[in-house]
């Protein structure tokens, strides 16, 4: 396995759920040695989630494994003196500590960062949570399904005259991660030139509010709050998706003149283009409806596959809405080795997720499986931490390790 582009840069993750074990997965798959943190008597919240393998358990679950490679996991009951003790030398040990969790938690438990950079003076700490360090909802607790809501994104969701729709899952727990690890990277460069760390506050409202510039630009520029238009677009006809053969659909977007007749010779009917309900956008907008009719009755006599092949060889925006099943076999994702199956001691064969950005010389790579809960907390504590054989015994023994 050739060298990785963090080597050698140490991390602790006190995250749980989403948004934080993300930050964390990131900084593995580059290379980072992870110690992710976790407890028998509250495990991850998505080690009790489905789907499960082998049987509802917290070592089975598909969903905690897909986010966690390259990991390990040392199971500490943070209210015992052993157990914080133990994570207080891993925050000594660190030279990253992640977490995700309420302003105040750690300071509680004495593993803030003002507490911390006492003893590991260079470390850089990020802690991202719903609302951050500031503000007046900073010490609300919230979850990711609610923080979509407050960032806009069910209003800006639905069709016009319906009510507003739930974006599928936690949309804000799934891109604050790449915030976090730009500013990771920053912080690591700044430590590089000038030898300090520094506390890293994210709130995940904040970065899920990046995503709809757009409309928050359309009100404040006029006044104008944006309506909701299902799959529509004010600058594409037709732009939609499409019913095919076997209950399956794809995605079809026409937005210049040449585009449309492209489009309308693709179909068979080259006349279409001329047709004055639909020569111009302005007239294919006005007629979408029976446009989107027309357009469904053709697809819907095709394979989704010949649909996109048809209209991507003729210079038309098209792709298949890809099921689950399409998704983990599509050629171009195991091309570029986006989805890592591993051997994983509880479940076997499971897939882990990769990552988007290839660098030539120092990629991600799938070293280890997502641990069972607290599979290397004696690797940990003996090896990392050299801990007595005192220690180790006292830290075994403590209740809810």
């Amino acid at each position: 396995m050739g060298k990785q582009a963090l080597d050698g840069v140490k991390v602790l993750d006190l995250t749980w759920v989403i948004a934080g074990p993300l930050v964390t997965k990131g900084l593995a798959d580059y290379g980072a040695k992870v110690v992710r943190v976790e407890t028998i008597t509250r495990p991850c919240f998505t080690r009790s989630s489905a789907p499960f393998k082998n049987g509802n358990g917290p070592d089975n679950s598909a969903y905690f494994a897909y986010y966690n490679p390259n990991k390990y996991s040392i199971a500490l009951n943070l209210k015992s003196s052993a157990g914080l003790n133990v994570a207080r030398k891993l925050a000594d040990w660190a030279d990253i500590v992640v977490t995700n969790y309420v302003p105040g938690v750690m300071k509680r438990l004495g593993l803030d960062y003002d507490t911390v950079r006492v003893t590991n003076p260079d470390v850089i700490m990020l802690n991202t949570s719903g609302f951050g360090e500031t503000g007046p909802m900073a010490p609300m607790p919230t979850s990711g399904n609610v923080l979509v809501a407050l960032s806009g994104f069910n209003s800006f969701s639905g069709w016009p005259g319906r009510d507003c729709v739930q974006p599928f899952g936690p949309v804000n727990d799934f891109v604050t991660p790449y915030f976090c690890l730009a500013a990771i990277m920053a912080a690591l460069r700044y430590r590089g030139k000038m030898g300090e760390g520094q506390f890293i506050d994210i709130s995940q409202l904040e970065a899920g509010i990046q995503f709809l510039e757009p409309g928050m630009l359309d009100y404040t520029a006029n006044s104008r709050l944006p309506e909701n238009v299902g799959n529509t677009s004010p600058y594409a006809a037709p732009h939609g998706v499409y019913p095919c053969l076997d209950n399956r659909w794809c995605a079809i977007a026409v937005f210049s003149s040449a585009e449309w007749r492209s489009f309308c010779a693709a179909m068979g009917d080259p006349s279409l283009a001329d047709n004055p309900k639909f020569d111009i956008l302005e007239n294919r907008k006005k007629n979408e409806e029976e446009l989107n009719d027309l357009v469904g009755q053709w697809t819907k006599k095709r394979t989704p596959e010949s649909v996109m092949s048809l209209l991507q060889t003729a210079g038309v925006q098209a792709g298949i809405v890809e099921s689950a099943k399409d998704v983990c076999e599509d050629p171009q994702l195991k091309a570029r080795n986006h989805f890592w199956l591993m051997q994983h001691p509880a479940i076997g064969d499971c897939l882990h997720l990769g990552e988007a950005a290839i660098l030539s010389e120092t990629p991600a790579q799938p070293r280890m499986p997502a641990p069972c809960l607290g599979e290397h907390t004696e690797l940990v504590a003996s090896e990392i931490l050299s801990l007595s054989e005192d220690e180790l015994i006292k830290l075994l023994t403590s209740e809810g390790s």
